[in-house]
């Protein structure tokens, strides 16, 4: 995730879309002979794995194989395919159809091994990277995957893909066939000569879609057609906005690999929409679904006594989490004229009392997020700045912001249901700092007379206790803000577009962020459509950061990085910070069984089965 010093040299040279991708005729396979083949590669330190590894440790391999498992999805979708940006995308299709060269150990901070490809060759300094094609690889429909496929997946998703794999795959410089069964793509440096040391993981993470049937218009639409792919599942029923089934892929190719033994248990898997979280609630109650997650303390503490539960038929969990919260935010659109000053943001951030809501409607479970990657070792929080953070940093920062520089970030905290007049103080000090009065009970701009006000677009219901809990504070310094539910298919157009002022958003954590970060913090995306950047952050300081962990080479200089990128997105106050949960959540059928060793991610459902299947067998 990478974008340099000198800002228009890193737009120019790392986003450039002029330039063309080379791809050469058939190299020598002798070019090779100075690399090893290995099984997998890891961003940082080594593999968990070993060469002749049968299964990760985080699945049942001996699980039974059959039966139906049925899951509830919030909202709707209008498309079958992930990889554009034409509406809400189904349920599913990016896991169960579509797989990438390599695949993700999720007890890992990012390691993948073999699946499409089942071989890598990787130079030392990672300046290219490629991939032996398995020669069982497959598509659903019994076509051989070759690296014609390959070819043709880089060039469509950097050309006609997401905003992410725009820039992701534009990084690629040349593209070589390697005899007939491996392709080699090799990377452009950065403006300063650097290579972006996580675009070999990139790369094997890239969905490989099949030529003989994908072509850039069907690709482009908004469609309700079952995909082709490579994947275990194919799809067998349709109901557009409502309801998808997939269906086991019987002959699926790579069932008996490693990285899939213990994985895919169900013969079918069902999908049903749901407009709201009540009804989906509702719903599982009835047991039209088989596994609920919950986020709502409040929920989870007092709407979990129904019958089901008391006679076991469903059973209650929580398991660990080993990866950071991620940032759960009320996000500010710093595009719009009125949050363009920081004095403002820092005013609507010292009025959220996330004391008093989380004692009054969520029994006090949630712990506040203070830092981008919260509940892990990369948070900034309790740190101070080390020397290799001084130099992403600056002298500048250490001055400005004493505080992040020692560790010691702090939001407002109230110490009862009610907001503190010392923050409401606050709060109107930075507004008369940034040309605002009070007048009449309204805060009013000083020079247009405007009143200061705004709307939080939200999707759901749920998030409306919590908004206007907000909202009655901020009435107490005279500003006015109003909650716009819309619909799913309107939401998400907008959010696209950031055709917004405030929504709530969850960016999620990562023990390994990379290029994603970019996706979410540079200035070139701040401007690209359909880009996690909702905030419209752009800061050259943020954008060295993103460039110094993408190019850290060793364990220490990338935490010291993705430190440093957290302080310098506290700094800015670009939006509101709410809180997380130390575990994960979840109420499921008392048929269904799941390892009892989790991955860093919690439980898996891709890892669970039917134990009735079980007791049959």
């Amino acid at each position: 995730m990478s974008k340099l010093i000198i800002k228009k040299l890193v737009l120019l040279h790392i986003f450039c879309f002029t330039l063309l991708v080379t791809i050469s005729p058939i190299s020598n396979a002798e070019d090779m002979s100075k690399e090893q083949k290995l099984h997998g590669i890891s961003m940082h330190g080594t593999l968990k794995y070993e060469k002749n590894f049968t299964h990760f440790t985080y699945s049942s391999p001996k699980a039974p194989k059959g039966g139906t498992i049925n899951l509830g999805v919030l909202g709707a979708f209008t498309n079958m395919n992930p990889l554009n940006i034409r509406g809400g995308s189904a349920a599913g299709v990016r896991g169960y159809i579509y797989e990438s060269l390599l695949a993700r150990a999720l007890d890992e901070p990012f390691s993948l091994y073999g699946l499409i490809a089942e071989k890598i060759d990787l130079p030392e300094d990672r300046s290219s990277i490629t991939f032996y094609i398995n020669q069982n690889a497959k598509f659903s429909d019994g076509k051989k995957i070759t690296i014609e496929d390959v070819i043709f997946s880089h060039k469509l998703l950097k050309e006609n893909g997401r905003p992410n794999h725009r820039t992701y795959y534009s990084k690629v410089s040349k593209i070589e066939r390697i005899g007939k069964e491996a392709v080699k793509f090799t990377f452009k440096p950065s403006a300063d000569g650097k290579i972006d040391r996580e675009m070999p993981l990139i790369m094997g993470l890239m969905p490989i879609l099949p030529k003989h049937i994908m072509n850039k218009e069907l690709f482009r639409e908004a469609n309700l057609k079952a995909p082709i792919g490579s994947g275990p599942y194919t799809i067998t029923q349709i109901d557009p906005g409502k309801q998808i089934i997939y269906k086991h892929n019987p002959n699926h190719w790579a069932k008996d690999l490693p990285v899939n033994k213990g994985r895919y248990n169900f013969n079918q898997i069902k999908f049903t929409y749901y407009r709201d979280a009540n009804s989906m609630f509702e719903a599982f109650k009835k047991g039209l679904h088989d596994i609920q997650y919950e986020n709502d303390p409040g929920k989870w503490s007092k709407s979990y006594n129904f019958n089901a539960i008391k006679d076991g038929r469903v059973l209650k969990k929580e398991f660990e989490l080993k990866i950071p919260s991620g940032m759960s935010a009320l996000v500010f659109n710093t595009r719009r004229l009125i949050f363009k000053d920081q004095n403002i943001r820092k005013a609507l951030i010292a009025l959220f009392n996330f004391e008093g809501i989380n004692r009054q409607l969520y029994h006090g479970l949630y712990t506040r997020t203070k830092s981008y990657f919260d509940r892990s070792n990369l948070a900034s929080t309790g740190k101070q700045v080390d020397q290799i953070e001084e130099t992403i940093l600056g002298e500048p920062f250490k001055t400005n912001y004493p505080n992040l520089w020692k560790g010691d970030y702090k939001l407002p905290i109230n110490r009862s249901s009610n907001i503190s007049r010392r923050n409401i103080r606050k709060a109107i000090k930075l507004f008369k700092e940034a040309g605002y009065k009070l007048v009449d009970g309204k805060m009013v701009n000083q020079s247009t007379n405007q009143p200061f006000q705004f709307e939080i677009m939200t999707v759901t219901k749920s998030q409306e206790a919590l908004l206007l809990s907000y909202i009655e504070n901020l009435k107490l310094i005279g500003v006015k803000a109003v909650v716009r539910q819309v619909d799913t298919t309107q939401y998400q157009k907008r959010k696209a577009s950031f055709d917004f002022d405030m929504i709530q958003n969850n960016w999620a954590g990562s023990l390994s962020p990379g290029n994603e970060q970019l996706f979410r913090w540079s200035a070139k995306q701040a401007s690209t459509e359909g880009s996690y950047n909702f905030a419209g952050i752009e800061n050259p300081a943020i954008d060295k950061a993103i460039d110094a962990l993408l190019a850290a080479r060793d364990q220490k200089t990338f935490t010291s990085s993705v430190r440093s990128l957290d302080r310098l997105l506290l700094a800015g106050d670009y939006v509101i910070p709410l809180f997380h949960l130390k575990g994960q959540w979840l109420a499921h059928r008392a048929y269904l069984n799941h390892p009892k060793t989790p991955s860093f991610y919690g439980t898996l459902l891709d890892f669970w089965w039917d134990k009735r299947i079980e007791s049959k067998n």
